[in-house]
């Protein structure tokens, strides 16, 4: 048995304290990205967001609203075969990643549909990302898919973040029980507060030229903010882009004034219940269920909250002097709040 003493933060740790600036005005500053890759020759430009493969929120019209926007979707991975081609033939697929794990059924139907369509992006994604099995499985999609960008994961810590870029990940996928709607913290005891894994598994990863995404704890327009801060290179949402028309949840309609209106979505964690019984038939004995069910407030179209957390992430650069994203990690000076008030972290 160890205890480390060292502080491990989450979002709700710290503020960014504003820095002086010459911004004068949000329309200023510039959200796009432009990313190279570790394993590849190519990069990729855009605002560096990512609807999480969730079956809710993973969708092509997700895809498809996001992509117009410039920020990506991983696809969840129960499109059946046929979807996916017909997809991929489209100019939505260009910001879209196929996502699938590391059982054999998943690998089979990627070899289906890469024989007849080029899949430029992989997710490959499991909850445990610690285990030899998945990191053989990266090295594995690398020789299969040379020129494909890998983003894999989840990991919480730099030596796993290096582990994964060497075996043929671009992108590390960071987090394990952030989630609103995963309960492997509270169910199993594991996990790592998402803003200091961020900042440690990014400090790893770009010494080796690879990229982090921050994937869960985001509830608000300020987290994703923070995690810019913390050196997240591309942030990945669940629960603040559920309840969308863009959204696979099944709508829970109210009655005003004599007319039924949508008001509430069901939102998921991929390792509930509702989810292994709609995919798996139900909870296998030698398991527990790791996420909930629950109901998020019905909000139309996700341009709207795309809007808002863009106009957020946008103040924010204007608060510390960052003209390019870029350089938002190089600005933000973190302070922590609460018991231990005043504490100064710089992320760079």
């Amino acid at each position: 048995m160890r205890i480390e003493n060292d502080p491990k933060l989450d979002f709700k740790d710290v503020l960014i304290r504003p820095k002086r600036s010459t911004l004068a005005s949000r329309s200023n500053v510039d959200l796009d990205r432009t990313l190279p890759f570790l394993h590849t020759n190519a990069s990729w430009t855009g605002f560096p967001l990512i609807a999480a493969n969730m079956d809710v929120v993973g969708t092509m019209r997700m895809a498809a609203a996001l992509g117009a926007l410039g920020a990506m979707t991983a696809l969840h991975k129960h499109y059946s075969a046929d979807e996916l081609v017909s997809f991929f033939r489209t100019p939505e697929s260009a910001n879209s990643f196929y996502s699938l794990g590391i059982a054999e059924a998943d690998q089979e139907k990627l070899g289906v549909v890469s024989k007849q369509v080029a899949i430029r992006k992989i997710c490959l994604d499991v909850a445990n990302g610690y285990s030899e099995k998945f990191i053989e499985a990266v090295s594995i999609m690398r020789d299969r898919h040379p020129d494909a960008l890998i983003m894999a994961g989840n990991v919480v810590t730099g030596d796993m973040t290096e582990a994964l870029l060497l075996a043929g990940a671009d992108i590390v996928k960071v987090g394990i029980g952030p989630g609103s709607v995963c309960t492997t913290r509270r169910l199993t005891g594991v996990g790592y507060p998402q803003l200091s894994a961020i900042i440690e598994c990014a400090d790893a990863a770009h010494g080796l030229k690879g990229l982090v995404c921050g994937d869960g704890g985001c509830t608000v327009p300020g987290d994703i903010a923070k995690a810019y801060g913390g050196g997240a290179d591309f942030v990945m949402l669940g629960g603040m882009l559920a309840g969308h028309d863009e959204c696979d949840g099944e709508i829970v309609y109210e009655e005003r004034n004599g007319e039924k209106i949508p008001a509430r979505m069901q939102f998921y964690g991929m390792s509930s219940e509702t989810a292994m019984k709609k995919y798996a038939g139900g909870v296998a004995k030698y398991r527990a269920a790791e996420g909930k069910t629950v109901e998020v407030p019905y909000k139309g179209a996700v341009a709207d909250t795309m809007q808002e957390i863009m106009g957020g992430v946008r103040s924010m650069m204007t608060y510390i002097g960052a003209m390019k994203l870029k350089e938002v990690s190089k600005r933000t000076t973190f302070i922590r709040v609460g018991a231990q008030l005043n504490t100064v972290f710089g992320a760079d």
